[in-house]
């Protein structure tokens, strides 16, 4: 039989007898990536088969709307494990949308130098990285001191002395 080879993992293989037009290895691996690539083609390109595939977890969601509620009481781990890289997707977002500010684009050169200190630095002979979390903030003008007391406070004396 001729041999063939496979469009995704590029190694040769000999077609199926049942499908003498095989294109695919029969690898688990490519055999998911050739239908995933139906998949999207199909969605492209058919439209009734795209809203079949809308359509479809939207009813299993009105079937089961339970089912979210019932996983986290029953996965607690999955709860907290959820929890933690949620917080940790926030902490990224945050630094994102520091990072899109247009006053860190401001930033000047700095001729810092890092220093390591602690008991574990040679662990790090090998290794010139170390996980560090780094936060640039941006100074605030300092604030002006009122020139006289605020107007509470005057109201408050001027409404004291007026009304006594």
């Amino acid at each position: 039989m001729v041999e063939r080879q496979c469009r995704y993992c590029e190694r040769s293989f000999q077609p199926s007898k049942y499908q003498p037009g095989q294109l695919v290895c029969g690898e688990p691996a490519c055999q998911r990536q050739r239908r995933a690539d139906y998949h999207r083609q199909k969605v492209a390109a058919d439209p009734e088969y795209r809203q079949v595939c809308l359509d479809s977890p939207q009813k299993w969601r009105a079937r089961n709307s339970d089912y979210w509620r019932r996983y986290r009481e029953q996965h607690p781990a999955a709860v907290e494990r959820n929890r933690q890289q949620q917080h940790v997707r926030d902490q990224k977002q945050r630094l994102r949308d520091l990072a899109n500010n247009n006053s860190a684009f401001d930033l000047k050169h700095s001729a810092a130098e890092i220093w390591l200190l602690g008991a574990g630095l040679r662990n790090l002979a090998n290794n010139n990285s170390a996980p560090a979390q780094v936060w640039i903030l941006e100074a605030l003008p300092p604030r002006k001191p009122p020139a006289s007391e605020s107007c509470k406070q005057q109201r408050a004396g001027i409404q004291a002395a007026s009304g006594g």
